[in-house]
């Protein structure tokens, strides 16, 4: 009896750690992956991979459409191929080099497919979401991860294949809908951004300034009077957007400006005329208007063309904003003097330096592009 019983207790700690293995194998092959419920119950900007079903597109907080598809920017996932609650579904912002593989209005036939999804879990449309995405995979593997940032992602005549041939304010809107839902940056990841997309060419450790040209160390970004800093060209106060994720960060029309001059230029207007600013060569202003100097007129106008065509007000909360012919516009969503941006496009062409910008922000950075870079003569087909 008593060598039974300890061969007993022997042969029961082995089995006790198997079962115990047993039970645990798959819990660390389910989270491999989190389904929709799990998604929905943990938008904590974490980077997750998600597995669903698509079940259509989202176009509001509360809305998705199931056919005729307006775009490719995004599809709703659930765990059921035929959920009908939007909450019981998650919203996936498509990043545009993904749009013309997996974007619905280009491929219909996704629907009721199964696809796994990897990237932030935060709001999109005001609802639990996806951003941010890396890569999606079909059922049966294929996948389509992020490409190397020094590749092209998309064409760029791909990239506005539904806005060639279209004109004036048809133009507009279309162009609004390819650039919008951009991926947003936090104002303070602004900091590290602009040390990539305004990187002076000849010497790494620095930045190109915008008003002065000046090539300035990357350390020195802050707000002493000789440090560089976040100058919106579309001034924040014209629109009351302040620093909000959005406009308030968009790469599209900040850039790196010596702190004083940044000052100075406060929330003006841009014209021509003025008098000479000392510190910045070339820079004229008085009192409800700034003239950059020559060789940024242009950049300093396409930015703007961009600010007025990404914010049209159509998300709640965003502003709409809109180029006028006037000066002094104060928090009003407006920003001036249009014809004198149409003659500084003309004047200063786009340049390389402009090119690898748009290009940096697109494929590091928002994941969209300023189409009046691509294509300056879209401007006067806008605005002319």
């Amino acid at each position: 009896m008593k060598l039974y019983a300890l061969c007993k207790k022997t042969w029961a700690m082995p089995l006790l750690v198997f079962v115990l293995l047993v039970s645990l194998t798959p819990v660390s092959q389910a989270a491999a992956f989190l389904s929709v419920a799990q998604a929905l119950e943990n938008q904590n900007n974490s980077v997750q991979t998600v597995k669903g079903y698509v079940v259509g597109q989202p176009t509001g907080t509360s809305t998705v459409i199931t056919s005729n598809y307006p775009n490719d920017y995004a599809l709703a996932l659930a765990d059921s191929a035929n959920e009908t609650n939007t909450d019981k579904m998650v919203y996936v912002q498509i990043p545009s080099n993904l749009r013309s593989a997996f974007g619905l209005q280009s491929h219909s036939e996704l629907k009721g497919k199964s696809l796994t999804v990897k990237g932030t879990l935060t709001p999109y449309f005001s609802h639990p979401g996806i951003k941010s995405v890396t890569s999606i995979s079909t059922e049966t593997g294929g996948t389509d991860p992020t490409p190397d940032p020094t590749e092209p992602t998309v064409p760029v005549e791909d990239y506005y294949r539904t806005a060639v041939g279209k004109t004036g304010n048809t133009l507009k809107t279309e162009l609004h809908n390819i650039i919008d839902h951009h991926t947003e940056l936090s104002y303070s990841a602004v900091w590290e951004a602009l040390k990539k997309t305004d990187e002076d060419p000849a010497n790494a450790n620095n930045v190109i300034l915008l008003y002065t040209g000046r090539s300035q160390a990357k350390s020195t970004n802050g707000g002493g009077v000789d440090d560089w800093n976040r100058e919106h060209v579309w001034a924040k106060s014209h629109g009351d957007f302040g620093t909000a994720m959005g406009p308030g960060t968009d790469l599209h029309h900040l850039r790196p400006t010596d702190v004083s001059v940044n000052s100075t230029r406060g929330n003006l207007d841009f014209d021509n005329g003025g008098t000479e600013h000392s510190e910045a060569l070339g820079n004229y202003f008085d009192s409800d208007s700034w003239e950059p100097r020559d060789e940024v007129k242009g950049d300093v106008a396409r930015m703007l063309f961009y600010m007025a065509v990404r914010y049209e007000g159509d998300v709640s909360d965003e502003p709409d904003l809109e180029l006028n012919n006037t000066v002094n516009n104060g928090t009003a969503p407006y920003h001036g003097k249009l014809s004198v941006l149409l003659q500084w496009n003309a004047q200063d062409p786009v340049d390389d330096r402009e090119r690898r910008r748009n290009d940096i922000i697109y494929s590091d950075y928002q994941h969209n592009r300023n189409p009046f870079i691509d294509h300056p003569e879209w401007v006067n087909e806008i605005w002319n």
